[in-house]
């Protein structure tokens, strides 16, 4: 792809976004098209976002779990970028609307209070730059549509890349510990819609600890000329399936110990 073409791309996504109307597959477009123009598209979209005044405040990865990889045939994550807009209080409500095929995902989130990057970044140094670790949910959507209506063909990790990794929200608990008091691996959640327990997870879901999940991202940015900055928050990745939220969902996590988060959707 060209970088024009990139930028075309980026306005179709925010086009939708914008709309509520969801746009076709890019990889049906652009079939050709690999990971690093999926990247460069979202880049694209977040310079136009950040130049309407949005602000940065961290990153999230997804596709860490070995079940989303062998179903997009990949063996490596994805990350995407958190904007200012798409933080909610715990507890809050949603109204209807704001998103067009909200889902849900339970994650560990890390802030940081240092800044984390390099090829060769370390376990230690993860630990070292990381503030505390607090219960999260993921918002989300998706501006691409799932399936093309004509040919069946679903999205494949091109398209998910490009869309800011189907990012639209973040939902922190209030609860905030140092990395080093719960085994994350064995933190985990019992997440409910409605009062129903729809799934169930655990840390090690993500790349078998969430720490090594920040410390990917950590490494993939180093070849790109990113960090991780101070202050940021670090979507670690989901360790369930995605929970669909139409309207009148209300979402609750039960993180034990570790504490618990909420969101509800007018």
């Amino acid at each position: 792809m060209t970088p024009d073409q990139h930028h075309t791309a980026a306005e179709m996504l925010l086009q939708a976004e914008q709309t509520g109307e969801q746009c076709g597959l890019l990889s049906l477009n652009y079939p050709g098209m690999t990971l690093d123009d999926a990247y460069a598209v979202q880049k694209a979209l977040m310079r136009q976002k950040l130049a309407s005044g949005r602000k940065k405040i961290g990153w999230k990865i997804g596709l860490t779990s070995r079940a989303m990889q062998q179903a997009l045939n990949i063996t490596t994550p994805d990350s995407g970028v958190l904007l200012d807009d798409m933080a909610f209080e715990n507890g809050s409500t949603i109204p209807a609307g704001r998103f067009i095929q909200p889902r849900i995902e339970a994650e560990i989130a890390f802030v940081m209070k240092s800044p984390l990057a390099g090829a060769d970044c370390t376990r230690e140094e993860v630990l070292a730059a990381t503030d505390y670790v607090t219960p999260s949910l993921e918002i989300l959507d998706t501006r691409i549509l799932r399936a093309d209506p004509d040919t069946g063909q679903a999205r494949i990790i091109t398209d998910t890349i490009s869309d800011n990794a189907a990012n639209a929200g973040v939902v922190l608990g209030n609860e905030r510990h140092a990395v080093d008091t719960h085994d994350l691996r064995w933190t985990g959640a019992i997440v409910s819609r409605n009062g129903v327990v729809e799934e169930t997870g655990l840390g090690a879901g993500v790349l078998n600890d969430p720490l090594s999940s920040v410390l990917w991202l950590a490494r993939r940015m180093a070849e790109y000329g990113q960090e991780i900055e101070a202050g940021d928050i670090v979507l670690s990745g989901s360790f369930i399936r995605p929970i669909e939220c139409p309207s009148g969902s209300q979402i609750q996590a039960d993180f034990g110990a570790f504490g618990s988060v909420a969101i509800s959707f007018e």
